[in-house]
């Protein structure tokens, strides 16, 4: 890797962080940022990774960032997945609902999306909605199943909690399990 490509650093990076390794795709998502500073897929990745260390709460300055760099990049969908997460995990239920309806207005098919809606539907009670969410998401994955406790993605105990949390409301919309 060209230790001055900003896209690769970001790029691995994003690996960093699908695979567990969050702190350091963080880093590798700040050295792309510091090579060129308008990489807004870098900012989103880097709330994504604020989440599931635990600190959810500083996704949004993150995402909004994204948003601020690049208003209308048809990545933004992903972003907005990111902070409806980040509400789901901080228990901002209704909140997690409009970010997670943006990120579907944006592109309908995005299963995550419609999965994790579904849970924050269910856990504010609108069950028969959570139920058409799930429906939704399996017409584009039907092999989907609730992630299994221990998931491949954190170690971090406070985002492991919420996660428990977030299945919970899978399991009450209608997500099969696997």
């Amino acid at each position: 890797m060209s230790p001055q490509h900003a896209r690769a650093h970001m790029f691995l990076g994003a690996v960093q962080i699908s695979t567990k390794r969050a702190a350091q795709g963080i880093r590798e998502c700040e050295r792309a940022l510091a090579l060129d500073r308008n990489l807004a897929d870098a900012h989103g990745f880097i709330g994504l990774a604020k989440v599931l260390i635990g600190r959810a709460e500083e996704a949004k300055a993150h995402i909004q960032e994204a948003f601020r760099l690049s208003p209308r990049d048809t990545g933004g969908y992903r972003w907005m997945r990111y902070a409806g997460l980040a509400k789901l995990v901080v228990g901002a239920d209704a909140e997690a609902v409009s970010w997670l309806r943006r990120s579907l207005e944006a592109n309908r098919n995005n299963p995550l999306a419609h999965f994790h809606l579904a849970s924050a539907l269910a856990l504010l009670g609108s069950l028969e909605e959570a139920r058409d969410a799930v429906r939704a998401g399996l017409a584009l994955h039907p092999t989907f199943v609730i992630p299994r406790p221990g998931g491949r993605i954190s170690d971090d105990p406070t985002y492991r909690a919420a996660s428990e949390r977030i299945r919970a409301g899978m399991r009450m919309a209608g997500v099969p399990e696997g």
